[in-house]
């Protein structure tokens, strides 16, 4: 009777929700996003200036684009699952 008490009281619940998760990934998307924006922009030569790396999506755009997906990330993390079970009970 105890190993059957067990199973019932492991039961798969997950850390965070659906909605938690879905943001994660939102967050993850834009962050691959800024560091894709970010790349690129070298000289095949390297005693060749290539201003491009001075240009305003990989000064501003790109890193803007990081911090705000790392904002979604912790709003994901600290964003409750139960809150509407919680107030409908």
């Amino acid at each position: 009777m105890g190993e059957k008490k067990r199973k019932e009281s492991a039961n798969n619940n997950f850390i965070f929700g659906r909605k938690n998760y879905m943001f994660m990934l939102i967050g993850l998307g834009i962050i691959a996003l800024g560091f894709i924006l970010m790349s690129g922009g070298g000289s095949e030569d390297p005693n060749v200036f290539n201003p491009d790396i001075f240009s305003w999506r990989r000064i501003r755009l790109a890193p803007t684009l990081v911090l705000i997906g790392f904002g979604v990330q912790v709003y994901a993390i600290l964003l409750n699952p139960n809150k509407d079970a919680k107030s409908k009970s």
